[in-house]
């Protein structure tokens, strides 16, 4: 015995992540035995009468086991890798989380790594490409947030996902630092949209933000810097061209000859290089018992045009702790933004007038009121503005502050029986205010083109609040050791107010004075709420997490409806199989192999407030007697038969994976239709409604689509890498527009017709013009076309030829057809990184195929041949009797040249390098005993697009009517940055 004693030792060592992170309660244990212990919070062990033959288990939740013989050593230190399998196996769902394994609904996941590699000021921007399904168009203004879609067009309004922030419902992420963020689920179909009832019909987007991990407490600092750029431009005449173009249509500019030495391009004198900053500090610890993280974040961005630009402050703090049965917790962040924002004038975008500034103007001019120089229309015989003046000329900002947080406490009732209590708020704040001194630009004695002369002051304040009280018991049971059973029950309560105000005074004494004063003064206020009521029961069923089955159904109110239809009701199923887990796949290289389908039915109140009420409206006056009193009159007329949009889903996926997972993927097919269509109608004038409108539910539409997303990961050896790819469409068919004929949509600023239009049987916005047939070549073919008016004088030979498609002998609003469709047919995304020792790489592209934009960029290029501004030099290509050959029409040319047609459409597809990053982690011993983490790293965003669109960005987008036109929109910038990442 003496012998056997004398061959048993102590051992001991220290257990951390692969950070260098300490990992308490890991359970380390000689294998076949039951002599074990478990790390302390320090990440520290000893175990007693150990053998030099034993082998020894290492042990965490969510880590790969590590089993070591024991041998001679008498220090085990253990470095514990995360296992990748779970990873995947929690998935955030509304209200809880579920395995992997058992959804059975259309759930995609973004990580915290792939929002943060690309440096936005909105989390909704690094969503772009990330999942199938999810379409996210970015602007480049800096502190806008993105058009976000989810599986498509689905209603003729407001066609926005919604949003949740740990469990509170908001309007946005402008809010939050992407920094903060854990991870993003995106809900696409009825199965997991359906619990959120009133609101789930165009998806939802889930974000968790970050808790603190077990262990000791990390400090971690995260900083980058860099810049932006654009140097896309339209190729625009320079002064000779200008006056050459002037004399082909008459006009003769009267300047001193010395003007036109000057060549001003005004689209170099509005983009600029912007610079980028930002920092970002948390900390992060946690016990088995509570658990806490801070952090704080500062954003500086300019914008690549002159004077715009965004910056932010946030702070978060999550934390909870739990105490015998009671888990309390809170999450909590405030954001303080300031823009500043791109400016218009007279209804036009900068890049608009930059393209028609006559380029023999200078910027400047410091005998002007005001300091700029623009045009004379009687001396220049055009009017567009100077674009910098719009910009620079006003002084003002639009300040913001949020807050979203919530508190909550979680009682274990009896074992698998939990009470939990939510209060989640999520208040806004919006201050905006512009201080337009007076000026003049028009240096022609006594004329005036673009003048003011007062001050101009103007002010806005929104505030905004929801309260969410959320009330929910839920069970878990498992029978027979295979019949897994979770019960929920909730009941919420959604209160949403807001108030605005809103003036604007002249000042005709002084530009010295920014405030009110006490006349030539008009102001304005607004207030609004908004209640809803919801109850959901929800079953969670699997049998050995092989034989899958989930219902739901949710009741919901809502103030927008009046009480003929307040309440509506959304039930959803869903089933699944998880075919890998049959005893006839087992010992194969098949490690998930899952089938699922999922139907229900899920709503919209996405109207305003009211709509279903007469309402009513001053501003009016009436003379009574000698003098006018003020007057009140119907603004808009009820609708108390007003009720839900209902979007019926059908949804199935198949996913796969083989060789431990090493290839992924995931397909799925979806079939939307929504009905009872919310939109605002025009009613006749005889109604005596101010509004000219109301609201009704009208028509159906369906939306379907493909979904696809392919992975490969190695993660073994010294090279490890990953690729993964995913590919989305969607195609939506008007089914009924009730008793509308159609409807249309956005129109051209110059009277020349409407650009969208919606019918039955085709696309929602799809574009509706003239459809172009070259260009006349002789009197022959003009009288050929218009035979029902031989003796029209207005067109003549070198002027667009249109098809007359309805046969009447001439070319009117009749003979427009469906040109294009601005939504795409295929979105994409492709992730390829890779590691080597201490390097990293990351590859990132995105894009989209089949889609159409209208690029009224064109128009103000080429309409110049009607009217003189500055424009393409293709004008000086124009049609001539000498000069057949050309696709450009005659100057002057026929005022129907430039009508709505498919000349101004252009193929929009894009493939785009939007992120490219190389980094290095210094791991070595000198800075072990200072850093868990140090890494250099430099990226560039936007740095390659590939695309046939000739103007400055292929990505665009707004909301429905003005889906795919491109008005001169503020492109995306190309960034480049220098980023540094610390842990201690």
């Amino acid at each position: 015995m003496q012998n056997a004693f004398s061959q048993t030792r102590s051992i001991s060592g220290t257990v951390t992540d692969s950070g260098g992170i300490p990992l308490p309660g890991v359970s380390v244990i000689i294998v076949g035995t039951t002599n074990g212990a478990s790390t302390d919070f320090d990440g520290n062990f000893t175990l007693n009468n150990v053998n030099s033959s034993d082998q020894v288990s290492f042990s965490y939740i969510s880590m790969i086991t590590q089993v070591i013989t024991v041998g001679n050593q008498n220090t085990l230190n253990v470095t514990m890798e995360e296992s990748l399998e779970s990873l995947d196996e929690i998935v955030v769902v509304g209200y809880g989380a579920q395995s992997r394994a058992t959804v059975t609904g259309a759930v995609s996941t973004v990580d915290s790594e792939e929002i943060t590699a690309i440096p936005v000021t909105n989390a909704e921007s690094a969503l772009q490409g990330r999942a199938p399904g999810i379409t996210v168009v970015n602007n480049g203004v800096p502190g806008s947030n993105p058009l976000v879609l989810i599986r498509g067009l689905g209603t003729f309004g407001n066609n926005s996902p919604l949003y949740v922030i740990d469990g509170v419902i908001v309007g946005n992420l402008s809010g939050i630092s992407p920094s903060d963020i854990e991870n993003v689920s995106v809900l696409k179909d009825a199965s997991t949209t359906a619990i959120y009832g009133a609101r789930g019909s165009n998806g939802v987007i889930l974000v968790t933000t970050k808790k603190g991990k077990n262990g000791k407490g990390q400090l971690s600092f995260n900083t980058y810097a860099g810049f932006q750029t654009n140097s896309e431009r339209y190729d625009t005449m320079n002064t000779i061209e200008y006056l050459q173009h002037a004399a082909n249509l008459g006009v003769f500019p009267n300047r001193p000859l010395s003007t036109y030495k000057i060549n001003t391009n005004y689209q170099d004198e509005i983009f600029r290089t912007g610079l980028m900053q930002n920092y970002n500090v948390n900390y992060s610890a946690g016990t088995d018992k509570s658990s806490q993280f801070f952090s704080g974040e500062y954003i500086k961005q300019e914008g690549v045009i002159i004077n715009t630009g965004f910056e932010r402050y946030s702070f978060r703090a999550n934390s909870s702790m739990q105490v015998g049965k009671l888990k309390i917790g809170e999450s909590m962040s405030v954001a303080f933004g300031k823009q500043n924002p791109e400016r218009e004038g007279g209804g036009r975008t900068l890049i608009t007038h930059a393209i028609k500034a006559a380029p023999y103007l200078p910027v400047y001019n410091p005998n002007n009121d005001g300091g700029f120089q623009g045009p004379s229309s009687s001396a220049d015989g055009q009017d567009a503005e100077n674009p910098v003046r719009i910009q620079t000329h006003p002084t003002g900002s639009n300040k913001t502050l949020g807050i979203i947080g919530n508190i909550y406490a979680e009682l274990e009732l009896i074992e698998g029986l939990n009470f939990k209590s939510q209060v989640g708020l999520d208040y806004f704040t919006f201050d905006g205010y512009t201080f337009t001194p007076s000026f003049n630009d028009d240096s022609v004695e006594g004329s005036t083109t673009h003048a003011q002369d007062f001050a101009d002051y103007g002010r806005s304040h929104t505030q905004g609040q929801t309260i969410i009280l959320t009330n929910s018991l839920t069970y878990n049971t498992t029978i027979a050791d295979n019949h897994n059973i979770e019960i929920l029950a909730l009941v919420e309560d959604n209160k949403r107010k807001s108030t605005n105000f809103g003036g604007n005074a002249r000042n005709l004494i002084t530009n010295e004075i920014e405030q009110f004063g006490a006349t030539n003064q008009s102001i304005g206020s607004g207030s609004s709420e908004t209640n809803r009521l919801g109850y959901l029961g929800r079953l969670n069923y699997n049998y050995d997490n092989k034989y899958i089955f989930s219902a739901s159904i949710r009741r919901d109110a809502s103030s927008r409806f009046g009480e003929n239809n307040r309440w509506g009701t959304f039930p959803s199923a869903s089933l699944g199989w998880n075919i890998s887990k049959e005893s006839f796949l087992e010992n194969t290289s098949i490690s998930n192999l899952k089938l699922r389908g999922s139907y229900g039915l899920v709503g919209n109140d996405n109207i305003g407030d009211y709509l279903y009420s007469a309402t009513l409206t001053g501003n009016f006056e009436y003379p009574i007697g000698v003098t006018n009193g003020a007057g009140v009159t119907a603004d808009g007329g009820s609708n108390p038969d007003l009720k839900w949009e209902e979007t019926t889903m059908l949804n199935i996926g198949l996913d796969f994976g083989i060789s431990n997972d090493m290839f992924t993927a995931s397909l799925e097919y979806y079939q939307n239709r929504s009905d009872d269509l919310l939109l605002s109608l025009p009613a006749p004038l005889s109604n005596g409604i101010n509004a000219g409108n109301i609201t009704a539910n009208v028509g159906s539409v369906e939306t379907s689509g493909f979904e696809m997303a392919l992975g490969f990961n190695d993660y073994e050896g010294d090279f490890k890498w990953s690729a993964n790819l995913n590919l989305g469409t969607s195609t939506n068919n008007v089914l009924s527009l009730g008793n509308l004929e159609s409807f249309e949509g956005a129109a051209m600023k110059d009277g020349k017709g409407n650009i969208s239009r919606t019918v039955e049987g085709e696309s929602l916005f799809h574009f509706y013009g003239l459809v172009s047939d070259g260009i006349y070549q002789n009197q022959a073919e003009v009288d050929a076309v218009f035979t029902a008016n031989p003796a029209q004088t207005t067109v003549q030979p070198g002027d667009v030829r249109y098809k007359d498609l309805n046969g009447d002998g001439d070319i009117t609003s009749l003979d427009r057809a469906i040109l294009a469709n601005p939504y795409p047919d295929l979105t994409y995304g492709l992730n390829l990184s890779a590691d080597y020792k201490n390097f990293d790489f990351n590859l990132y592209i995105t894009g989209i195929q089949g889609v159409d934009i209208y690029n009224t960029n064109k128009y103000d290029l080429e309409a110049g041949a009607n009217r003189l501004f500055n424009g393409s030099t293709v004008l000086l290509n124009s049609w001539t009797p000498s000069n057949p050959s050309t696709t450009q029409p005659r100057v002057p040319g026929a005022p129907q040249n430039h009508n709505v047609s498919d000349r101004y459409i252009e193929d929009g597809s894009f493939a785009r390098l939007k992120n490219l990053s190389i980094g290095y982690s210094l791991n070595d011993v000198i800075f072990e005993d200072y850093f868990s983490k140090l890494r250099l790293y430099i990226s560039a965003q936007n740095l390659v697009t590939i695309t046939n669109y000739s103007g400055l960005d292929p990505e665009l987008g707004q909301g429905n009517q003005e889906f795919g036109i491109d008005r001169g929109r503020y492109p995306q910038p190309k960034s480049f940055i220098v980023g540094l990442q610390v842990s201690f």
